[in-house]
């Protein structure tokens, strides 16, 4: 998949600036995963233009292969795994053996190697290059780790740290990088971009956008993870009748996402504002203020245990129990 216009032009601009270290902040899904592999491709290429990668050379086909022996990437274990990234064996080996699941957070272990890694010499003479994905999921020894690198760098290595959630990051850390604000793409180039990629129905780009909050890049991982834009629509009258069927396969991170943007949605229509991420048509009946607000905080709470719960099916059933219970709730 080619990057997405808006990307490209963050790219040729923060080429052109010179820095050790970069920080790509804001909201999440406006592909700062995407724009920070990028720039590290681009500084280590053999034949790059300032404007980008050649994609051609040694140097980006060793990174398209996973195997770029002057990249170090630091991602949560899950995250490595989905995209394509080896693990080292030592982690990879109790992973298989089932003695542990792969890692949420950034690993003090990883750090460690890639604090190690930045002291070597460059493997093919371009430098070196660490990318740090997503920022936030550095826990608090790790990012001490990182910040000693980033305060006294070595000579030849460059960083690139992306995050949805820079108000989490020590200010150390954020202070140590210079910082770039991810941009939003118009939204008709969002729509036409989103339109283009392989099997999104153009019908289902506007549902998809408003599901993402106009963030093409999360709304093509939806589509790509099966939620479809009819799906979307019936969720806000499956949830109130208390349909089960409507939220399987969903993990329930997933569905504490959609609830919290639909109880979102609820509240602003309340206030007489317009829904954001549903179609008005697509809501249940007004519910309380009061009610809306009480299951807000409740999906707060569930939120903070949602990556590890005891029982995921019995999570799921309380989460549409609860809001079957808000959604029905009427002013007397």
């Amino acid at each position: 998949m080619s990057l997405a216009p808006w990307l490209q032009r963050q790219r040729t601009s923060l080429l052109a600036q010179r820095g050790h270290a970069w920080l790509l902040h804001g909201p999440s899904g406006l592909g700062q995963y995407e724009l920070a592999l990028e720039l590290a491709r681009a500084w280590l290429c053999e034949r790059a233009d300032g404007q980008g990668a050649c994609g051609a050379c040694g140097s980006c086909h060793a990174i398209d292969v996973r195997a770029h022996a002057d990249l170090c990437v630091l991602l949560p274990e899950v995250e490595m795994l989905a995209l394509g990234w080896p693990l080292d064996e030592k982690a990879q080996a109790e992973i298989d053996d089932k003695k542990r699941k792969a890692s949420r957070e950034i690993r003090v272990e990883a750090m460690r190697t890639a604090v190690e890694f930045g002291q070597r010499t460059s493997a093919r003479g371009r430098g070196k290059a660490v990318l740090v994905f997503p920022a936030e999921r550095m826990n608090t020894i790790s990012a001490n780790a990182l910040l000693k690198t980033l305060e006294e760098p070595p000579g030849d290595v460059r960083f690139v740290l992306a995050t949805g959630a820079a108000h989490l990051l020590l200010p150390t850390i954020r202070s140590r990088c210079m910082g770039h604000q991810m941009a939003w793409p118009a939204p008709q180039e969002a729509q036409d971009w989103l339109q283009a990629q392989d099997g999104v129905v153009a019908a289902d780009v506007p549902v998809l956008l408003a599901a993402a909050g106009g963030r093409p890049e999360e709304a093509l991982r939806m589509h790509e993870a099966g939620r479809s834009a009819r799906a979307w629509s019936a969720l806000p009258q499956a949830l109130a009748r208390g349909d089960m069927g409507a939220v399987s396969g969903l993990a329930p991170v997933e569905l504490i996402d959609a609830m919290q943007k639909l109880c979102h949605d609820l509240l602003r229509v309340g206030q007489g504002a317009a829904p954001r991420f549903f179609a008005g048509a697509d809501l249940p009946p007004p519910a309380r203020i009061d009610a809306l607000l009480q299951w807000s905080r409740k999906l707060q709470d569930s939120a903070r245990i949602a990556e590890h719960p005891l029982n995921a099916g019995l999570m799921l059933e309380s989460l549409v129990t609860l809001a079957k219970s808000a959604l029905n709730s009427r002013s007397p």
